[in-house]
């Protein structure tokens, strides 16, 4: 499948994703969807251990962000926008501190799809169940993203990584809110389109800077790209011919700004020098 098909689908896009993986047997189904359900609340569990704790990683470069962030005033009076935010650094940091994370679809990545997801989902107080059909569309637009380019920031950059979250969480939350297939494509090609040229610079080769913080950003760039396609807005480009170029650019990327922590912020001189102490 690809996503033009999953798009000119007449109905919810999850519906489809669920008949592709089990098709028609009503148990297979249900156990699917129970599975879905224990990945949900493992999310919404490093969620709550990441907002109570500022125990710094083992680099000490992060540990502290999610719960200062979440118990910050919100100046901006913008709850939704603080939830998605904080939510999605505390799924990343419990990553940084070696906790249990569902990885969506990496764990440099892991705080996109929960920070949106979840994030949107408590704000408009409502159930888990509620979330499930929509995280299958996820895992559903992840796994096609999956078959036609990489989704490693080593190997695509961290367009690869971000941007295939940032494409499940929009796709996933448009749905949350009302949107069937069509839209819901329109919002993961809005939010993958617009992560393309993303490179991996972990300072140190550590996945906790700039990636703690780059999740809180693009779990925010998904709920936007929901927010567009919801109103109507499509990407003048065809999706998949969008997963095309986005490999295309993995592909073009130098070693240097594919994870290996050579390039990017993790060559400047403070990057290096981090580098360094961590590496003694």
């Amino acid at each position: 499948m690809n996503l033009k098909q999953l798009a000119d689908y007449p109905g919810y896009g999850s519906e489809l994703i669920l008949h592709e993986e089990v098709g028609e047997e009503r148990a297979a189904r249900e156990d699917l969807l129970e599975k879905m359900l224990l990945r949900l609340q493992e999310m919404r569990s490093s969620i709550a251990r990441g907002l109570s704790s500022d125990e710094p990683s083992r680099t000490g470069m992060v540990g502290w962000n999610a719960k200062t962030l979440w118990g910050a005033d919100d100046k901006l009076r913008a709850p939704l926008m603080k939830r998605v935010q904080a939510y999605a650094m505390a799924v990343n940091e419990e990553n940084a501190r070696m906790g249990r994370i569902v990885a969506a679809p990496t764990a440099g990545s892991a705080g996109t799809v929960p920070g949106a997801l979840i994030g949107v989902g408590d704000h408009l107080e409502l159930t888990d169940e509620a979330l499930v059909m929509p995280l299958v569309l996820a895992a559903g637009i992840g796994q096609v993203i999956s078959q036609r380019m990489f989704i490693a920031g080593s190997s695509g950059g961290c367009q690869a990584e971000i941007g295939s979250s940032a494409a499940m969480a929009a796709a996933a939350v448009c749905e949350l809110l009302g949107g069937e297939a069509k839209a819901a494509v329109e919002a993961a090609t809005l939010a993958l389109m617009n992560t393309i040229g993303l490179v991996c610079d972990p300072v140190g080769g550590y996945v906790e800077v700039p990636c703690v913080s780059r999740n809180a950003f693009f779990a925010v760039h998904a709920v936007s790209a929901a927010q567009l396609a919801l109103a109507g807005l499509e990407s003048v480009i065809p999706p998949d011919e969008v997963v095309s170029a986005t490999a295309s650019i993995g592909r073009l990327l130098p070693p240097e700004l594919r994870e290996t922590g050579e390039g990017g912020i993790a060559a400047t001189p403070t990057g290096r020098r981090i580098a360094l102490k961590m590496a003694k």
